[in-house]
């Protein structure tokens, strides 16, 4: 698995966030988690990429996700062969 499939847009102050990166982990799908506080730019790739502000926003292989949308991700993980 190609850990540049996934990317999740978060802060460490969101649950969901968190929610999210425990169930890649559980699922054993490698991901680059970008912190949107840690540097603007990240928060401003997430905006381009969703249309909104809300987190977190989770990109699989080019199909965008908001929030922690459990059938969209595994949904998307499986149409990516991630899973």
């Amino acid at each position: 698995m190609n850990e540049q499939n996934v990317t999740v847009y978060s802060a460490s102050w969101c649950a969901f966030c968190h929610a999210a990166k425990n169930y890649f982990d559980k699922l054993g799908v490698k991901y680059v988690d970008k912190d949107i506080e840690s540097d603007p730019k990240f928060a401003q790739e997430s905006e381009d990429k969703s249309g909104q502000r809300g987190i977190p926003v989770i990109d699989i292989n080019g199909t965008i996700i908001v929030g922690f949308d459990v059938p969209k991700i595994e949904h998307a993980l499986k149409t990516a062969k991630l899973v």
